[in-house]
């Protein structure tokens, strides 16, 4: 039988004998084959772990001098790559967006030409939906509307007044910036790359599987180990700062239902009520005690479940606010902010502010790296749980609509919560009603906030609880969906097998993280630290978008000279070229 690699050194490079060389569909990596680490890849799973270990001992026992290295860090990293982040996250939406409505390439197969979807549509959504945004959602979905509506780049330019009529346009045309097609063509162009190749080709799925198409074999050895490393460190600290944001809601919803006065302490400086250092320890031995739990019984068990029942709670939560809510304020303020989006979209997305040396010039700049700049880090730091999460879930499914799936869908679930139930906290500010009540809340709190005007108190502790059980899974499915990725990347793609202690290792890490970073330094801290470990990979998903382009291309181009373009088709080829 034919011999795809007897062609060819790397994706597209053609033999002799052929008008192209079928792709590339063996990618070796070396695992252990024994002992604690069989299975795995030690040159991956060994300097993660230290790199995180680290990372957490440098947090609890030097917290001072982490804070203050981390803070220069940031600043240098903000100041020279900020742009960088900005031009990076617009080529994705551009490649994504591109290859959905490239007529040939849209009707690409993630698999075999006759495979069939794995899950459900709903419960693809749903897990698409849960495992990629579902906490931040629950914390933004008033905070940061609420946030540009006291502050955003017209304000300070001073044409609108802060907290105004006038302000609430602005501030969805940003708020939908921000968690638009820009976070979803982030994740989309993550998992696109790995899923084509693993599910057409037979990669490993893995993250260095998806720079074969560039590469080739070369991705077997230390470039490889690299990639997926950087991977593992990115995904923790991604997840760590969404994570970071969970517990503090779910702490502020708890004190809300009754359950103690401990659960909350007032800030020395601010006087606001924040979490409770015991607070966060037990929430995070409870949340990631359960999502290790939820881990150990894999993804086609637990996380599918979890993320059918966030989908059930989301929707009754949305279904309460559209009776109870402003609700026609909120379909005006959709409507208004499709537009704006849609219509800004490309100036938006490509506007860097530089400073001009006044004070106006230099609060732009400092707004854009705080929210838009930070936003692109988040969603790329995020990108390697999120990427491998969708690519393992989307085998069978076309690349139209895996794209359209991925980038407009959650999207615009994403545009309804922020104007329904944000919508309605401004409507409950700008009627008086409020009275700075929810506007001035601590984040976390200000959804409690919102419903505690709305609804009796007795109504509101009841719809607080459900809250508190949707942030519940919400986090849960997002740590052991974390848990399970980074322990498939060690794995050289490989998601079977005895996986218990490894599991039982990465939940503490995460809880480590997110602990010590929240009661040492705050949300700060892990927003910092997420950033840093962003740049790394940020140069990682740059790579993909080229390589995904190429493989496409090229796999197009076999189909026209009748040349196999998935692993099942190269295993059967006799070698042969169809005549012209």
């Amino acid at each position: 039988m034919h011999s795809p690699q007897a062609d060819q050194t790397a994706d597209g490079n053609t033999g002799a004998d052929l008008p192209i060389a079928p792709p590339l569909v063996e990618l070796p990596i070396d695992t252990h084959d024994k002992g604690f680490y069989d299975g795995f890849s030690r040159e991956v799973a060994i300097p993660g772990k230290v790199i995180v270990s680290f990372l957490i001992i440098w947090a609890i026992f030097f917290p001072a001098g982490a804070i203050a290295t981390l803070e220069i860090a940031n600043n240098s990293i903000i100041e020279i790559f900020g742009g960088w982040y900005v031009y990076l996250v617009a080529a994705l939406i551009v490649i994504c967006l591109g290859l959905a409505l490239w007529p040939g390439a849209g009707s690409l197969r993630l698999g075999a030409p006759d495979e069939k979807p794995e899950f459900s549509r709903f419960s693809w959504f749903a897990m698409l939906f849960g495992a990629g945004i579902g906490i931040g959602m629950l914390t933004f979905s008033t905070g940061e509307p609420l946030a540009h509506f006291s502050n955003n780049p017209d304000i300070i330019r001073g044409t609108i007044d802060a907290r105004s009529a006038e302000a609430v346009r602005p501030a969805y045309m940003y708020t939908f910036l921000h968690w638009g097609f820009g976070a979803w063509c982030t994740y989309a162009l993550v998992g696109l790359g790995i899923a084509y190749v693993s599910h057409r080709r037979g990669l490993p799925l893995t993250i260095r599987s998806s720079l074969a198409p560039l590469f080739g074999e070369k991705l077997s050895g230390f470039w490889g180990h690299i990639v997926d490393v950087v991977a593992v460190v990115a995904t923790i600290l991604g997840v760590s700062y969404t994570m970071g944001f969970g517990v503090e809601q779910f702490v502020a919803g708890l004190y809300r239902v009754g359950l103690g006065d401990w659960l909350m302490v007032a800030d020395e400086e601010t006087g606001q009520l924040g979490a409770s250092a015991l607070a966060i320890i037990v929430a995070l031995v409870v949340l990631v005690g359960a999502s290790t739990i939820s881990a150990l019984s894999g993804i086609g068990r637990g996380i599918k479940w979890l993320s059918n029942i966030n989908m059930g709670l989301s929707l009754a939560l949305l279904i309460l606010f559209v009776v109870v809510g402003s609700g026609f304020y909120a379909l005006q303020l959709l409507g208004q902010g499709l537009w704006d989006y849609i219509v800004t979209l490309p100036q938006q997305t490509l506007t860097l502010y530089d400073s001009d040396g006044s004070d106006v010039g230099d609060a732009l700049v400092d707004w854009q790296l705080g929210w838009t700049v930070m936003y692109w880090a988040w969603w790329i730091a995020f990108a390697p749980f999120v990427g491998m999460f969708i690519a393992r879930i989307s085998k069978g499914r076309t690349l139209r609509e895996y794209v359209l799936g991925v980038a407009m869908v959650p999207s615009l679930m994403c545009f309804v919560w922020m104007t329904l139930v944000g919508g309605t906290a401004i409507d409950l500010e700008l009627s008086g009603v409020a009275g700075g009540s929810i506007v001035d809340a601590p984040m976390a709190d200000q959804l409690f906030a919102t419903l505690a005007l709305l609804l009796d108190p007795t109504v509101a502790s009841i719809v607080a609880a459900m809250i508190v059980l949707l942030l519940m899974t919400y986090l849960v499915t997002s740590a052991d969906s974390a848990i399970l990725i980074v322990n498939t990347i060690n794995g050289a793609g490989e998601d079977e097998g005895q996986r218990r202690y490894h599991i039982v290792f990465w939940g503490i890490a995460l809880a480590m993280v997110v602990g010590s970073m929240l009661i040492l330094g705050g949300l700060e801290a892990i927003r910092i630290t997420m950033i840093i470990g962003a740049l790394p990979f940020s140069f990682v998903v740059f790579l993909m978008g080229i390589a995904i382009v190429k493989a496409v291309v090229f796999d197009l181009i076999r189909k026209k000279h009748g040349v196999p373009t998935t692993a099942e088709a190269c295993e059967n080829w006799d070698g042969e070229v169809p005549a012209s």
